[in-house]
């Protein structure tokens, strides 16, 4: 009988211990989601885009595919890929997402490109060329995926940063708490964004009162303008967290300090000339100027990705794709 007691007591004990395992899993995701909160929110302005022009039907599909991919990207490929790189190569972490950076900037100044100069690049018009509507979603969501993969790298090693742990399996599930949580939070709000034309549709068609109905009718006249916003926020959000992880890298790595600190001292200066909200000054002109700097960056790599790594690329691969 003692024998038994002391087994449920060793039992009560492991609980115990699972239990506070369990909260400090779930505290230690909170804060990492808090502290990548600025990625996650241009992930969402990101993904609305690439379904814009697609038919009703294939926009869940759409999505569905691309969070998988989100998934995919999170769980089997960067976390463990970025836990063994803590451990064993913690130097090779920033240079790796500064080149993810550079790719962000290259992707938003090739749009601000298509957008403003449409024939100004052959190479840049043979992305955004149509083709066939089946081609046309395959490339969607290859290059929708592509860029998850960019700010899932930055959403997970800033959680990574966040994790405070000597423990590898607390930081290994509190990861995959972290990265699934934000794929679901991530999608099921764009999944909301794409389809509430289709809801307003449907309260336009059968609603019961006025009120109702008319407010249908404002959701389907305003959503053509809200994806039309989204997608412009998308492409500055590449540019400003591409810019920003360049920066950042180059001050971390001592290469060229100059245009963190420079950024830095501009936004304190105009920050201290405003009386109210310093704090959200400061961030907006950080933010501004680091889009600029991605802008910069995008357009001096829009040449050199288009006409030297895409061919190079293409002939060691056999792929027809210039730059993607």
């Amino acid at each position: 009988m003692s024998g038994l007691l002391a087994l449920l007591d060793d039992v009560a004990a492991i609980a115990k211990v699972a239990a506070s395992s369990v909260d400090d899993i779930a505290a230690a995701a909170a804060k990492a989601g808090t502290k990548a909160a600025g990625v996650v929110i241009d992930d969402a302005a990101v993904t609305p885009k690439y379904v814009h022009g697609f038919s009703a039907d294939r926009e869940l599909p759409i999505i569905w595919r691309i969070s998988l991919g989100s998934l995919k990207n999170k769980l089997i490929i960067l976390l463990p890929g970025l836990l063994a790189l803590d451990h064993f190569a913690p130097w090779a972490i920033t240079p790796l997402l500064m080149l993810g950076g550079a790719y962000l900037c290259f992707e938003g100044a090739e749009k601000l490109v298509h957008m403003f100069a449409p024939h100004a690049d052959h190479e840049v018009e043979k992305d955004f060329d149509t083709k066939d509507p089946a081609h046309l979603e395959e490339e969607k969501v290859a290059g929708a995926i592509k860029t998850d993969f960019i700010l899932s790298a930055e959403i997970m090693t800033i959680a990574l940063a966040t994790i405070e742990s000597p423990s590898f399996w607390m930081q290994a599930i509190t990861l995959a708490v972290v990265g699934a949580f934000i794929t679901v939070a991530v999608y099921g709000a764009v999944a909301l964004i794409v389809k509430m034309d289709d809801v307003g549709l449907h309260m336009a068609a059968t609603g019961r009162t006025g009120a109702g109905r008319a407010l249908g009718r404002g959701l389907v006249l305003a959503m053509p303008k809200l994806m039309a916003f989204l997608s412009t926020v998308g492409t500055a959000a590449m540019l400003w967290v591409g810019g920003n992880i360049v920066i950042h890298g180059l001050e971390v790595t001592h290469l060229w300090a100059w245009p963190y600190e420079t950024i830095h001292h501009i936004a304190e200066a105009v920050a201290n000339a405003v009386p109210v909200a310093k704090g959200f000054v400061e961030w907006l002109v950080t933010a501004a100027l680091d889009g600029v700097f991605g802008l910069i960056l995008g357009v001096i790599l829009i040449p050199v990705a288009t006409r030297i790594i895409g061919p190079i690329w293409s002939s060691l691969t056999g792929s027809k794709a210039a730059a993607h």
